[in-house]
């Protein structure tokens, strides 16, 4: 599928007729890809310069190499991650976040709510507190959060008041809720009492809320979630495993060349299978305004003949020997040499903006080829 568009692009950009035809030829191949990832309209860009939270950033950087490429395919928990920022932007410990991006058809896993617990104000000596309660709250009723019946408890804990750093507690079952019904969604309350139970005045923690906070201290909810989409897996029985191909990725995409011989094309097809770089350039693509990472990532491809006999360093499986060996007899008609094709496939990562300017981490399957064999 990635070959198919990969190459209509090309073609889009280095056919000769018209330019009309070129450009509904370029089109038709970005829409394939948008395909690809998952999308019908590419993302807008931010309207604004926004710097993405520091935890997707490094949450990325563990998951994937440089080039995007899966460093290991059990780090993440399904397939998704979204971020979302409060959408209150008031000093009380009241936070909104607006989940209608969120798909219906993807199935959350885990929610997060991320926030950054600043150094506590000083108060004197024996009055000073070293430990509080802080509690997260589901709010039921908009207009009765401190009621019993407004509001349900989904975390608590005790806090340390001598440090600074990011708390993180488990709103899984809200969220849960707020996608089934958006309308349920009336936010969070999170409340700060001492030791004994009763609130603390004035409160020594204080959350990063509201204006006047850097972007990356600022509430979050961090979203887990699994599309259901996964690639064909190849089979893999018989094949030895291979040792890490790093994916360089070229500077810059190679231009394709015209009019090549018919001696070079044939000396091609003489050279044995094996895997050649294939760049995929997002900011020629078009689509740098709304990726953060990667720039772009090297897909590989496979070429090369497929000859008789089939050695072992052709990774053949037992199907492509027997067809090697009935088409180099010659024992039936119309059987074709093995093709060079991959057999082994990474995904890749993309960190980008969607439309509502939340920043996403979604893996693909199947998109770079890892190895190459005859099949």
């Amino acid at each position: 599928m990635l070959g198919t568009v990969l190459l209509l692009l090309v073609l889009a950009k280095t056919a000769c007729p018209s330019p009309a035809s070129v450009e509904s030829r370029r089109a038709e191949a970005l829409k394939k890809l948008l395909e690809v990832f998952g999308m019908e309209d590419p993302p807008a860009p931010p309207t604004q310069f926004k710097q993405p939270p520091q935890y997707m950033v490094d949450l990325f950087n563990t998951v994937a190499n440089a080039d995007g490429v899966t460093k290991n395919p059990d780090i993440l928990e399904g397939n998704t991650v979204r971020s979302f920022l409060d959408k209150t932007h008031s000093e009380e410990m009241r936070f909104l976040f607006v989940l209608s991006s969120v798909a219906k058809n993807e199935k959350i896993l885990t929610a997060e709510l991320h926030l950054f617990r600043l150094w506590p104000r000083v108060t004197d000596g024996p009055k000073r507190h070293h430990f509080c309660q802080v509690s997260v709250y589901q709010v039921l009723e908009k207009n009765k959060p401190d009621t019993p019946e407004g509001k349900k408890l989904l975390a608590a804990r005790l806090v340390s008041l001598q440090t600074s750093g990011w708390e993180v507690f488990a709103i899984t079952p809200a969220v849960r809720d707020w996608t089934e019904d958006e309308s349920s969604n009336q936010g969070l309350l999170v409340t700060v009492q001492g030791l004994g139970g009763s609130p603390l005045d004035p409160p020594p923690l204080q959350f990063a809320s509201g204006r006047g906070h850097h972007e990356s201290k600022k509430p979050m909810l961090v979203l887990f979630t699994d599309d259901g989409r996964r690639g064909a897996s190849l089979p893999t029985a018989g094949f030895p495993d291979l040792k890490p191909q790093a994916p360089d990725l070229p500077a810059k995409m190679p231009t394709p060349k015209l009019g090549r011989s018919r001696s070079t094309r044939s000396l091609d097809r003489l050279q044995p299978c094996q895997r050649h770089p294939l760049s995929v350039d997002f900011e020629e693509i078009g689509w740098s305004g709304w990726i953060i990472s990667p720039r772009g990532y090297n897909a590989f491809h496979c070429k090369g003949s497929c000859p008789f006999p089939l050695g072992e360093n052709m990774r053949p499986t037992n199907h492509a020997t027997v067809q090697s060996i009935i088409n180099a007899l010659k024992l039936s008609e119309g059987v074709s040499t093995p093709c060079c094709v991959p057999d082994k496939l990474y995904s890749i990562n993309l960190l980008y903006f969607d439309d509502d300017e939340n920043v996403v981490l979604k893996q693909y399957d199947d998109m770079v080829a890892a190895s190459c064999g005859c099949h």
